[in-house]
């Protein structure tokens, strides 16, 4: 049935659920985030395999730095053990993991995880792995539209030259096409500050499943989910341009 499916270029995905996953089961949240972790490592893998051109997960976000220090603390050791096993994995499946975000907040030595393994995969060819850290999409935009204010300022470039794709180039996600799907578990229905800018065409998914339970039957499911949706843009589906 695979073999029939049109697969997505780009699938974006907010792992929501960790906290209630544990909870249900009478565990520290702390537990929840590693399930979560190793959640990630195999679809990371089984993305690549499906074909996947690029992934991007939702791994910690502007606000949950909010959460109670002991949570955040023990985000912080994972974030140290996953970056050395995620170098692992991104080698053994030709991955390259790229980081968005402001890194900058974190501790220098998880500064430096990040940018070691953004380094020693920026060669590999298959499935471009993208982790949005310290990430907030208002944030971004403010951010991006600081460098184009200094830009001007500079002489670099003008009114007259500002474009849509002028002004992505200015983004985090610069040089990675906006994503064909987002998927969203646990069942929320909101999209959390996460590519507001990317997602403006993008088809929307919700699954109840919370997200230690995703499996790759929920990621097919999501993706035959897409293929029967006719896109549509600027209210012409592909199937009348065509």
């Amino acid at each position: 049935m695979e073999e029939n499916l049109k697969i997505p270029a780009h699938v974006a995905l907010i792992l929501d659920g960790n906290g209630r996953w544990a909870k249900k089961r009478g565990l520290p949240r702390q537990l929840g985030h590693k399930k979560g972790c190793e959640t990630v490592e195999q679809i990371v893998e089984d993305a690549a395999r499906l074909g996947i051109r690029y992934l991007t997960v939702y791994g910690f976000s502007t606000e949950n730095w909010k959460r109670p220090a002991e949570e955040v603390g023990a985000l912080m050791q994972l974030f140290r053990y996953y970056t050395k096993r995620l170098l692992k994995i991104a080698k053994a499946n030709n991955v390259r993991v790229r980081m968005i975000g402001e890194r900058s907040r974190f501790a220098p030595d998880i500064v430096e995880g990040i940018d070691s393994l953004e380094r020693e995969t920026k060669d590999n060819t298959g499935l471009t792995f993208v982790i949005a850290v310290n990430y907030g999409s208002r944030d971004e935009i403010t951010r991006a539209v600081k460098k184009v204010m200094e830009d001007v300022k500079a002489g670099r470039i003008t009114e007259e030259e500002m474009t849509e794709s002028r002004f992505a180039s200015y983004l985090d996600t610069a040089g990675i096409p906006d994503p064909d799907l987002l998927i969203r578990t646990s069942g929320e229905l909101r999209l959390s500050n996460y590519l507001l800018w990317q997602l403006a065409y993008s088809e929307l998914y919700v699954t109840d499943c919370l997200w230690p339970d995703f499996n790759k039957e929920e990621l097919l499911e999501a993706i035959r989910q897409y293929n029967k949706r006719e896109r549509r843009f600027g209210g012409v589906s592909q199937t009348e341009k065509k």
